[in-house]
């Protein structure tokens, strides 16, 4: 955890880009990173301390996300797409600090860290 300070609701926009969650992640900054990726994909391909909930099933597991309900929440897929809507659907769905990780793990491949495969 870090000192600096957490954003509420209405400082975070919709979307975060790559390099500021690397950056988040450096400092040690108190979030969790949803995949929302299948688990095939998953198994493939993978950012550190990411927590796999798939797009899929996120009707049946939205009990599992509860606790945090009112955490930073960065919801990332492959490019964008399926965490965008899953992002909008936790804001619907009462979720307080959620953002999209815009590009998602094909953009982290390319910007942060290339050992990350690209599929």
């Amino acid at each position: 955890m870090s000192d600096s300070p957490t954003p509420d609701a209405s400082d975070l926009p919709i979307e975060v880009d790559v390099t500021t969650v690397a950056a988040m992640q450096q400092r040690g900054d108190d979030f969790v990173l949803l995949d929302v990726r299948e688990q095939d994909e998953y198994d493939f391909a993978k950012l550190p301390g990411s927590r796999l909930v798939p797009m899929s099933q996120l009707a049946d597991r939205m009990a599992d996300l509860d606790p945090h309900r009112d955490d930073h929440i960065v919801v990332h897929c492959h490019h964008g797409g399926r965490s965008m809507h899953v992002t909008r659907a936790l804001q619907s769905a009462g979720f307080t600090r959620v953002q999209n990780m815009a590009g998602g793990i094909d953009a982290w491949s390319q910007l942060v860290d290339q050992s990350v495969p690209r599929y």
